[in-house]
């Protein structure tokens, strides 16, 4: 009777243990989605921001702004591109290391250029923008490489996937158009034996029609229509 007690005793403890773990996984997990949420939001409202400051504020604060906006959008574009390659390309990581060091640099510049934004004395800040707009394009130029670079090596690869495609539909084409050459070389058997007609033998695998359930479905593909009874 003890054993079974002690035995319902840590199969309880067991599922309560489970019971909190799972609980707190699905608490940091909703914790991170409302922390991204509220990132992509700030992030939205402070680009909203800066393309107001860019357009209707000439001056000082009207180019640092721009400064901001142009280096914000160059490195999330090539961060977005980076980390959707490394879904189908593993040998970009060296590429996404390079670029999260190039980020460190992003970064500063952009605090620097918002610490800027509100220094009173425009005079002295006029006079640092031609090394801050230096600082901009280098970073901006290298990463635009980086983005390109990705988008060009997965461009080849694809070109180089349709045109082994390409070649073995055109081998297939021919094999299923076999019957053009096959045919009139059965008829004219030097045996006399009669040529087996589509009923003497089973369909060639190359000719069995497709089964209609196992299709999978295209953007570009019209759905069917269901057949109506009367």
């Amino acid at each position: 009777m003890e054993a079974v007690i002690l035995i319902l005793t840590l199969l309880f403890v067991a599922f309560m243990a489970l019971a909190v773990y799972a609980g707190v996984k699905t608490v940091r997990a909703a914790k991170r989605g409302v922390d991204r949420t509220i990132t992509q939001a700030r992030r939205s409202v402070e680009d909203t921001a800066l393309k107001a400051k860019s357009y209707g504020q000439p001056g000082v604060p009207g180019e640092l702004a721009q400064l901001r906006l142009a280096l914000r959008t160059s490195m999330r574009a090539t961060q977005d591109a980076l980390n959707a390659g490394m879904a189908e390309d593993a040998s970009l990581a060296e590429s996404l290391g390079l670029f999260e060091r190039l980020s460190v640099h992003g970064r500063e510049l952009d605090d620097e250029l918002k610490r800027l934004e509100r220094e009173p004395d425009r005079a002295t800040v006029a006079t640092l923008l031609p090394g801050l707009k230096e600082r901009t394009e280098r970073i901006t130029h290298s990463a635009e490489s980086l983005r390109w670079a990705a988008r060009d090596r997965a461009r080849q690869f694809a070109d180089d996937d349709l045109a082994a495609l390409n070649a073995q539909i055109d081998l297939e084409a021919g094999a299923l158009r076999h019957w053009t050459t096959d045919e009139p070389a059965q008829r004219r058997d030097t045996a006399g034996h009669r040529w087996s007609g589509p009923a003497d033998e089973a369909t060639p695998p190359s000719l069995t029609p497709p089964d209609p359930r196992l299709r999978t479905g295209y953007p570009w593909e019209k759905s069917a229509r269901p057949e109506t009874t009367n």
